[in-house]
């Protein structure tokens, strides 16, 4: 599909930008870097001027690669880790839109604007269609924050399937994000395609064994799997991939590039709540076109995340995002999530 200038996709970043408070005459602050997907940016400064906002676009080159591996999806770009001048000053707009490759959420620049006082609107580097697909809305906004809130009062997760996976986290203390895409009031970051609730564990609290089974997926690889992979994990450490096939090998070999313990560690871990987001995407797709940031939305996934926890004190570019279905999520013994479907709430009332 050709990336231009269509009616409906303006439409749809009025709406996100209009449900998280944008008005006339607000200044909206946009950053970019040069290789930012354009369309993204067309977009975002068509709805802006419908709507009567003032907007300013800052645009630094895209970094020189600093990593020993490839990476894609992060959510931790380092465009602008160099211009802690600019993150001040764009501190005192209504709020930011982050057009950036990779994004500010795990970013040494996010603190830096945070600080200043800044308000972020991440918009995923995807096909504007994906985010057509996976609106935000105030009733998705909604059921996210009420999962958040089962998150934030609970001590235990357990997370169990047919294919083997049985995994314990200690929850009490963890901080928990995600949400509808929509900024409230309040909040300080929303990023779109939503729809997750997670929490970041503390350091010491992840055990069991987790078996990414057939048509689970590789988010950094952007593909599903094939082979059974099965992750041995011990006080947050994945300390066995088990596995004869090509997706345990890459995966083995991806970590070992890395030549950093960091990197074999819980990042986070959550369940999607977005219906519009849809499993077999991933086939619809160049993997040019998409971030994947859809998938680990999927109503009733649980999602493994490895890599970078800045809640224990763990840092590395290294992050495997994988979506798991089927599974079966329990929260002090509570479900939410039963054999890959979210249990309804009012069952928790």
């Amino acid at each position: 599909m050709i990336e231009i200038l269509e009616p409906k996709w303006v439409k749809c970043f009025r709406d996100f930008f209009e449900l998280s408070g944008v008005k006339a005459g607000d200044l909206i602050g946009v950053l970019a870097e040069s290789q930012s997907r354009q369309i993204l940016l067309d977009l975002t400064d068509h709805a802006l001027h419908q709507i009567g906002a003032r907007s300013l676009r800052v645009t630094v080159p895209s970094p020189q690669l600093a990593d020993p591996m490839p990476v894609r999806s992060t959510g931790a770009t380092y465009a602008y880790d160099a211009y802690p001048e600019i993150m001040g000053s764009l501190g005192s707009c209504s709020l930011v839109v982050d057009c950036t490759v990779e994004g500010l959420l795990h970013s040494k620049a996010r603190q830096e604007l945070l600080s200043a006082g800044g308000r972020v609107l991440m918009v995923s580097n995807e096909h504007p269609e994906v985010l057509e697909r996976c609106a935000a809305t105030r009733e998705l906004h909604e059921l996210a924050l009420k999962s958040l809130s089962l998150l934030d009062n609970s001590s235990l997760m357990e997370v169990r399937s047919e294919a083997g996976t049985d995994l314990r986290i200690n929850t009490v203390g963890a901080p928990s994000r995600g949400g509808g895409g929509i900024l409230g009031p309040n909040d300080k970051i929303a990023y779109w395609p939503a729809g997750l609730c997670l929490c970041f564990p503390l350091s010491q609290t992840v055990n069991g064994r987790v078996v990414l089974d057939l048509g689970d997926v590789n988010l950094t690889f952007k593909k599903y799997f094939e082979d059974q992979v099965v992750l041995h994990i011990e006080n947050d450490q994945v300390i066995e991939i088990e596995g004869s096939g090509l997706d345990a090998t890459l995966m083995r070999s991806y970590y070992e590039g890395w030549n950093d313990p960091n990197a074999y560690t819980i990042s986070h871990v959550g369940w999607g709540v977005n219906p519009g987001a849809k499993w077999e995407a991933l086939t619809m797709y160049d993997k040019a076109d998409i971030n994947g940031t859809e998938l680990r939305a999927i109503a009733g996934s649980f999602l493994l995340s490895t890599g970078a926890n800045e809640f224990a004190n763990r840092f590395t570019n290294c992050h495997f995002d994988l979506p798991m279905r089927n599974c079966d999520i329990f929260l002090d013994r509570h479900q939410v999530v039963d054999k890959g479907n979210l249990v309804p709430l009012t069952n928790h009332q």
